[in-house]
């Protein structure tokens, strides 16, 4: 079978059941990864060199709606509270990982940190109808955190291994701060002085597909620029998507953008990433590495719960569930670490399965919570 025999099974399968479970209440997110855990036993002989290229567009895409989804100024409102609760829950896990390794600090005690802290944009965006507006700005922000985190680092520990040396390695890092403070900085400028101009430029465009292939030169350019300083290119998709808010192109322009935006991801691509990605896993499930899988959780939920208690329980719980949510892009980066043999063994399956599994436990959590007050006809 060639290549395009196994993406239409892929997208139609990773569809329906992305269907099937929206009707029981949970995100489709969780249909397409099941989708592919199933495939990943029934499909053989798929070229993974063109899939892995297919699934780098999803996450690709994923990263720009899910820098559409918030403004810059939203994002520094909601980091100020979501940064120290990213830094607690990073130090924690990092010492979790500590008796794993022989409490032996290696950059594997690191990398495995940042998998057990991160939290998945796409998850928390559709999580968004269960907890309203109020909870996705410090859980979305949360989110974006620790995924261009847990993306910078992966890279810093591939480029390390390239540049051989620490000077190298500090030139790396310095290039990627002034390209994300440069972009954000030109972006601010824009929204002073030149915003007139840009909406009134959007407008001429006289189709919703003129104004997406814009934006698509946009965000590849970044993309790219992103890849030349040592970066992942999906942290320029995300830029891109973070800079054309609505503040900035106007209302109308940004429905434009977002409603084939929308079609694209979650009709083509992301179908693809999260099945391909649930086809892959591989990690060896042990009774141990379950019980792991279960401290984690809890230990990260508790803490969340304590570090974003607002005095309303079923807020702070909201809150906790989308910061919980682990997250596909974990499991891409525990198999990009096995990769480069810095994640071996217990860290590796942990990393694995807490990826897979916090999305359920996530979703799960937020179906049960949503059902009382859908009930009530309130949300939280």
């Amino acid at each position: 079978m060639q290549i395009i025999g196994y993406v239409l099974i892929i997208i139609a399968f990773g569809r329906f059941l992305a269907e099937l479970f929206e009707r029981i209440g949970y995100p489709g997110i969780v249909g397409e990864i099941t989708a592919g855990l199933i495939l990943g036993y029934v499909l053989t002989g798929v070229p993974a060199e063109d899939m892995n290229l297919l699934a780098e567009f999803g996450i690709f895409f994923l990263m720009i709606s899910a820098g559409l989804e918030i403004t810059p100024e939203e994002l520094h409102i909601g980091g100020k509270k979501a940064l120290p609760v990213y830094v607690a829950t990073l130090t924690t896990m990092f010492l979790i990982t500590l008796p794993l390794t022989g409490f032996t600090v290696s950059s594997g005690n690191f990398l495995a940190a940042s998998i057990l802290a991160v939290a998945s944009a796409p998850i928390v965006v559709r999580l968004k109808r269960f907890f309203g507006e109020n909870y996705l700005h410090v859980a979305l922000s949360y989110a974006i955190i620790s995924e261009v985190a847990i993306l910078i680092l992966v890279y810093i520990l591939a480029n390390f291994k390239e540049a051989g040396n620490l000077m190298e390695l500090g030139i790396t890092v310095l290039k990627q701060v002034a390209f994300i403070g440069g972009v954000l900085y030109v972006n601010y400028k824009i929204g002073i002085q030149h915003k007139v101009w840009l909406v009134t430029q959007l407008r001429k465009l006289k189709s919703d597909e003129a104004v997406f292939g814009m934006f698509m030169i946009f965000a590849a350019t970044l993309g790219f620029i992103s890849e030349e300083v040592g970066m992942h290119f999906t942290i320029g998709g995300f830029l891109a998507g973070l800079l054309l808010h609505s503040d900035l192109v106007g209302t109308k322009q940004y429905e434009r953008l977002e409603t084939i935006l929308s079609g694209v991801t979650y009709g083509i691509f992301a179908p693809i990433f999260f099945a391909w990605r649930g086809m892959n896993f591989r990690a060896e499930i042990t009774l141990w590495t379950l019980y792991l899988f279960l401290v984690v959780y809890a230990i990260r939920f508790i803490l969340t719960v304590v570090l974003t208690w607002d005095g309303k329980p079923v807020s702070s719980l909201a809150k906790a569930t989308g910061l919980v949510s682990f997250g596909i892009l974990g499991l891409l980066v525990a198999d990009l670490g096995n990769t480069y043999g810095v994640l071996t063994g217990e860290l590796y399956s942990l990393s694995a399965l807490t990826s897979i599994g916090g999305i359920f436990l996530a979703a799960t959590i937020g179906r049960l919570m949503s059902v009382p007050n859908s009930r009530n006809g309130q949300g939280l």
